[in-house]
Formats: structure tokens, sequence, C-alpha cells
């Protein structure tokens, strides 16, 4: 029997993960803003499949009250993470007051390997399993149920996830033990942000030159350079607007927590130094809340 589950935070990447989880059974969800939790709830509600018979989405006004036996947490970092454990209203407390043992923490933001396997030595202390699955495949993969899990953890925690996750999943892979899944997310995040800056340096080159840029998109999604970024972000390069999904402050995260990982492991990536930098411009441009395709208007730019 499945233990119970809740999911903190829904942004771009938790929203759609709630929605396939709901179809699944009980689901309890927390978020800092109330209302988009409350909606989520009513939408489950006029939903046929739940009203004909799978349970409701149950609200929690505090991480406490989010307390499950298993909890999924897709939060930007760590100390958003550290943010919903403490205090009174924090998931610790919960656990306590509803006497769950062993409770298993999983971690879905993409965040220091270091810094996840201090804070799963930390809870391990108190018998709370930390397992990081960090996760891919954009908010269009999580809205079709197509997210890779990237996840380090033990054998066993990784086939209770693997099962809990169904619902969202094209792939649960267990990289290694405590961290691995989260070193594995950094490798994912080089080559997004690489392959997206490639992209947008062949638009504005295209865009220079007089060629249509879906046209473009249509030729290079039909050879070689096809990928699932291109699939996801055309429209972004096409229309030249950049709602976001993923962030340009994201990428900026990511590829740092990336270098530190390169550092340690005594490697030089040109590359991803390359990639870091543009990005760094454009979030110190104002650009950083675009979606991580708007790299475009940083390479864009006239040349001083």
């Amino acid at each position: 029997m499945s233990r119970s589950l809740s999911l903190l935070g829904l942004g771009a990447m938790g929203l759609p993960m709630a929605r396939r989880l709901a179809a699944r059974g009980a689901l309890t969800v927390w978020n800092r803003s109330a209302s988009r939790a409350e909606a989520l709830r009513e939408e489950a509600r006029r939903d046929e499949a739940l009203r004909d018979g799978a349970a409701d989405v149950v609200v929690a006004t505090t991480p406490a009250a989010a307390a499950t036996e298993v909890v999924l947490t897709a939060l930007p970092d760590l100390p958003q993470v550290r943010e919903v454990l403490e205090g009174d209203d924090g998931l610790l407390a919960g656990w306590r007051a509803a006497g769950v043992e062993h409770p298993m923490l999983v971690v879905h933001g993409t965040v220091s390997p270091v810094a996840l396997r201090e804070l799963a030595d930390e809870l391990a202390a108190q018998g709370i399993d930390v397992v990081d699955a960090p996760m891919s495949g954009g908010v269009l993969g999580a809205a079709e149920g197509r997210i890779s899990f990237f996840v380090g953890g033990s054998e066993a925690q990784v086939a209770e996830l693997a099962q809990l996750l169904e619902p969202c999943a094209s792939r649960v892979t267990r990289m290694g033990g405590t961290g691995t899944g989260a070193m594995a997310k950094l490798c994912n995040q080089l080559i997004v942000a690489e392959t997206v800056t490639a992209l947008s340096e062949a638009f504005a080159l295209a865009r220079a030159s007089g060629i249509d840029a879906e046209t473009l998109a249509d030729a290079l999604g039909s050879g070689l350079a096809s990928s699932e970024v291109l699939r996801q972000k055309r429209h972004h390069w096409i229309t030249e607007s950049f709602e976001p999904g993923g962030t340009i402050d994201y990428q900026v995260k990511d590829l740092r927590f990336a270098r530190e990982a390169a550092d340690d492991a005594g490697l030089r990536l040109d590359a991803a130094r390359t990639a870091l930098a543009l990005f760094e411009a454009a979030s110190a441009a104002g650009d950083g809340g675009l979606d991580h395709s708007g790299i475009y208007q940083t390479i864009r730019r006239p040349q001083r």
C-alpha cells in the first residue's frame, strides 16, 4: 500500500506535477501563495475522473499540515527546503505531532550536491530519509507526464519513488547514493544551458542574415540539430517573446553549482564558463526573470 503523499511548491513544475499526481489518489498540497493551492483543489473537484472516485486534493495551510509519510518538495533550492522544515509550522514539527516514523523528504529542485548531502546527514539523525530527485523535461514535459527524474538514494527508496511518481514520469533513474541525483541534474543543466545558448546564436545569425525564424526552426527540427529544447522553446525565438518556464536567474544558479562541481573534480569546462558568463550578463542587464531562451536578447544586443 502506498504511503501518504504531499507536494510542497506549486510553481512552474510543481503545479502540473500535482495535477497528474492527484489522479492517483489522495494528495496534500501546500504553496506559499495559498490561492494557487485553492485553485488546484477547485480544479480537481471539477475533474470528472476525480468526481467518479479518486480522492480530492487536500490543501494544507502550513507545511506542518502537509507532513505526510512522503513529502515531495518542488522548490528552487535548499534554503527554501530548510524554510519549510523549520519552525512551529514546519515539516519537522508536523511529523512529530502526527507521529510519522521514518518519513521520506524528496528534493526535486536543482541544488548543490555537497549541501544536499549535508542536509541528508542532519536529518538522518532524526530518522528522516532524504532523497534527491531533480527533474528534467520542462513545463511541457511536466504537463504531459514526461519528466525524467535523476534519483540519489537506496534501491528500495528509488523503487518506492518510481511507483509514486509514475503519473508524472517518463523515466525514474537511480544514479547512485545520496547526492548523485543532484550531480546528474547538473550534467543535464550543462547540456540545456549550452543548447539554449547555441540555438539563440543560430536564430540571431539567421535573423541578421534575412532568414525567417520559423522556417529555420522547421528545418533544424528535421535534422541532426533537432532536440527537445528546440521542440519546447522554438516559439520563443520565433516570436521573440520570452515568458518563463525556467528563468535566466535559475540557469545562473545551476551553472554556478556545475562550475563548483567541476572545480572540485579538477575539470575546466570552457563551454560551461562561456554560457555562465552570458547568463550572468543577461541577469545583470535586468533579464533574469525571462525564460532562459531569453539569452537570445543578450546575444542580439549590438556589440560596442
